[in-house]
């Protein structure tokens, strides 16, 4: 596989991965148990975006100084592309968490933990997740056409039942979970399991805070699927497409508590979302007959995302003004 990482390139990015989620982990939200507001969210969501932002002001500078101007700009311009892209169908994964906490009635304060899990979840998942990629590619090319048919058609299917509501009720992984499985009705705080007396012995149960994290991380699984193709279609630099997709991940907790309050507004962001995938599986499909150059694509992705944010907006204000 060829890749512009070098071990220092490597292990300076570790490090960085390493600071942050210790920040992530012990100061978004860490501590004690408490609901994180919209504010420290926020702050905190445009501290994760800077943190990237940096990150690739370094690796241009870096790659400049070693590779030219050139191969700088083109490097650096498919991180911020691909960040672009992960962060933007990590928002359909934000969704899927507020549907599955209101469904298990989780507090906010209890919120935290689970997302912790699946955060930290997803990097290792991922992780695999992309250097199996990247070497499927590098063996045999046409994976990148499945790789375009699949985004393709999972982007049509996204756009076909974007107003279709999911019952967890009748989800085969719960169902399976509360058939093998002692299940608590309540909660108890942060705890996982708990143990009760049941004819005369100690027994585990799970509570549903545990039901809530298992569904997260399936969740994780379902979405790498999705977002891993579709950076693919970018570059097949594994140093480009692990960085770009761990930067967002790592404010992805922070991004849900700030869109938590704010999710009603985006009714047709999952257009927007669906749109995103259908272009860039056709591009995967035609990337050995038209060569869409990097920056097209970033502006591409941008618009459909920021046009689907804007109609949203206005689809609420003019719901607003007809209910007056």
């Amino acid at each position: 596989m060829e890749s512009i990482g070098t071990v220092w390139m490597w292990a300076g990015f570790t490090a960085v991965v390493l600071v942050m989620l210790a920040i992530d982990l012990f100061l978004v939200g860490g501590g004690k148990s408490h609901k994180v507001s919209v504010k420290e969210a926020g702050i905190w969501t445009v501290v994760w975006v800077s943190v990237a932002m940096l990150f690739a002001a370094v690796l241009w500078w870096y790659l400049d100084g070693t590779l030219g101007r050139e191969a700088a700009n083109a490097r650096t311009l498919e991180f911020v592309t691909g960040y672009l892209i992960e962060k933007a169908l990590a928002i359909d994964n934000v969704f899927v968490w507020l549907m599955l906490f209101s469904f298990f009635a989780v507090p906010p304060e209890l919120q935290k933990r689970v997302l912790l899990y699946g955060v930290l979840g997803a990097i290792v998942l991922r992780t695999g997740m992309i250097f199996a990629g990247a070497w499927l590619i590098s063996q045999f090319h046409w994976v990148l056409y499945l790789f375009g048919a699949f985004l393709l058609i999972t982007g049509v299917k996204m756009m076909w039942f974007a107003e279709h509501e999911q019952n967890l009720g009748n989800n085969p992984l719960l169902k399976w979970l509360r058939s093998h499985m002692n299940i608590a009705t309540e909660f108890h705080g942060e705890r996982f399991f708990i143990h009760r007396q049941l004819n005369g012995r100690l027994v585990r149960f799970a509570t549903p805070l545990f039901l809530a994290l298992v569904l997260v991380e399936v969740s994780d699984v379902i979405f790498a699927v999705d977002s891993i193709p579709a950076i693919f279609a970018i570059t097949t630099d594994p140093f480009i497409v692990l960085t770009s997709n761990i930067f967002a991940i790592l404010g992805l907790r922070a991004m849900y508590f700030l869109l938590a309050d704010f999710a009603g507004r985006f009714s047709l962001l999952k257009y927007g979302l669906a749109a995103v995938l259908m272009f860039i599986g056709g591009k995967m499909l035609l990337l050995d007959l038209v060569k869409i150059p990097v920056g097209l694509s970033l502006g591409v992705v941008a618009l459909l995302i920021g046009s689907s944010v804007l109609l949203s907006l206005r689809k609420d204000r003019l719901a607003a003004a007809d209910e007056r």
